[in-house]
Formats: structure tokens, C-alpha cells, sequence
């Protein structure tokens, strides 16, 4: 059984930057994709990124690309989301996800079977 925990979240002004950090506990695989979705009030959970464990696939949303950056340390079981250049629609509830089915990165949430308990990230306009 995998658990996730995020930290890392709070609130920055707009073009600030904030890191994300998620510490994944129990059996992992270098084929596991680990992921980042974030929510915003009233809307659908949304991908962000993702990237497999054994750092051979990586997938940015339209929206985050060439802001956000995907990383991992694998000795520590970790993997982080650096967030650059902030918008105000970057506010969310940011969850780390895990999916352990060896396939490709899945953009949808119902693929990913793990997930943590969320941080707020607010961006100030």
C-alpha cells in the first residue's frame, strides 16, 4: 500500500515561485507513474505532470509548460513540482498521485489509484 504526503504549498505573489515536495512511502516501482493534479474551487481536478518513476516518460499540461518542472529522488522516494513564474489561476489544491499500472502517463485522474492529501498553493494577483 502506497501513501503520499505533500508539503510545500502556501501562499507567494504572482511571478513568485513555490517548490512542492511529495514523499511516497511503501513499495514503489521504476514503473510507476507519479503525478501532480491540482483543483480549483468549483472546477474538476486537473493533470499537471507526471513522470515515470524511472524517469524515462515525462508530460506537462498545455498550461504549466516551461513554468513547472517534474523531478524526482528516487533514494528518497520523493518527487517534487518546482513552480515558477506563478499565475493567479495557479491557485489550487495541489495532490500528488500515484498509478501503478506499468502503462503510459494518463492525463486522467481515475488512473491514478494513490493519492495524498493535498496542499493549497495561492498565488496573489
Amino acid at each position: 500500500q502506497k501513501q503520499l504526503v505533500e508539503s510545500g504549498g502556501g501562499l507567494v505573489q504572482a511571478g513568485g515561485s513555490l517548490r512542492l515536495s511529495c514523499t511516497a512511502s511503501g513499495y514503489t516501482s521504476s514503473r510507476d507513474i507519479m503525478g501532480w493534479f491540482r483543483q480549483a474551487p468549483g472546477k474538476e481536478r486537473e493533470f499537471v505532470a507526471a513522470t515515470r518513476y524511472s524517469f524515462s516518460l515525462i508530460r506537462y499540461a498545455d498550461s504549466v509548460k516551461g513554468r513547472f518542472t517534474i523531478s524526482k529522488d528516487n533514494a528518497k522516494n520523493m518527487v517534487y513540482l518546482q513552480m515558477n513564474s506563478l499565475k493567479a489561476e495557479d491557485t489550487a489544491v495541489y495532490y500528488c498521485a500515484a498509478d501503478s499500472s506499468g502503462g503510459t502517463i494518463s492525463t486522467v485522474s481515475h488512473s491514478y489509484s494513490y493519492w495524498g492529501q493535498g496542499t493549497q498553493v495561492t498565488v496573489s494577483s
